[in-house]
């Protein structure tokens, strides 16, 4: 499938998404968000793949929404052309999906930075800047990022993050726990990947119910349904081929092969 502003290639089993409008810092549109939401769709249904990285040709990230093309016509009461709804159900959509990692390479504005929440581990450039400065714009934060951001730093930080939309720097970001890894930029993609993989070659199923957990879990205040949802997501993992190959593979003092049993049960 070709894409007009993203870049999507596959490196050793990882499917790498690349926003490519770096002439404005890969600045979203509604275009954007629609090829972003196919990317990662295809990146689910393709066996082959077992990880996603999120990141931004050029020396940006992601800049935010286009002011011009975005907020200045919605502004001005022009239609703007959304292709489709832009990016869906973002959230459940990298909830439920293969492991996600954000490689943010630069400038991460407004939803630069929402769009990468949701996702399971944020690796920055040391120089990278981070900011979610809606109220800069009269505005307030989307993609539940008034809940993962809390989730991430604690509920005064993200008030001081939200409420003055102030930038944060590499190592400032990481102290906070608004990413997770900083490195140096030349470094970025190589521990993006090495993280991808590390959880990709996982089974498949469990990820996708451990996510699922951490989604339904982290807010959860009665540990009878916390226990609940475990207990039904070990049934589907003890009725899984990957868990089989698992056991097998321990008893024959092999590696396993999740790939080959993943085949097989779909055969």
């Amino acid at each position: 499938m070709s894409y007009d502003t993203i870049i999507v290639d596959e490196i050793e089993g990882v499917q790498v998404i690349r926003l490519n409008r770096p002439d404005r810092l890969n600045a979203w549109t509604y275009h954007m968000g629609s090829e972003m939401r196919a990317a990662v769709e295809a990146a689910n249904a393709n066996p082959d793949i077992t990880a996603i990285i999120l990141t931004g040709e050029g020396r940006g990230f992601c800049a935010g929404a286009d002011v011009e093309d975005v907020f200045k016509a919605q502004s001005e009461g022009e239609e703007v052309s959304r292709d489709g709804g832009g990016m869906g159900d973002w959230v459940s959509l990298i909830r439920s999906s293969k492991p996600a990692i954000a490689a943010i390479n630069g400038a991460a504005i407004g939803l630069g930075v929402t769009q990468v929440l949701p996702m399971d581990y944020l690796i920055a450039s040391d120089n990278a800047k981070i900011s979610v400065r809606f109220v800069k714009m009269g505005l307030v934060p989307e993609l539940a990022s008034s809940h993962f951001l809390a989730a991430r730093v604690g509920f005064g930080r993200a008030s001081e993050l939200m409420l003055t939309g102030r930038t944060v720097v590499g190592e400032e970001a990481l102290a906070c726990g608004l990413v997770d890894e900083v490195c140096a930029g030349d470094e970025l993609m190589d521990r993006a990947l090495t993280m991808a993989k590390a959880m990709g070659e996982n089974p498949q199923s469990a990820l996708r119910q451990i996510k699922q957990l951490l989604t339904d879990n982290i807010v959860e205040t009665d540990l009878k349904a916390v226990q609940k949802r475990e207990g039904q997501a070990l049934a589907v993992c003890y009725a899984s081929a990957e868990h089989r190959e698992a056991i097998d593979a321990f008893l024959n003092k092999r590696e396993p092969d999740f790939a080959a049993a993943r085949r097989a049960e779909e055969a």
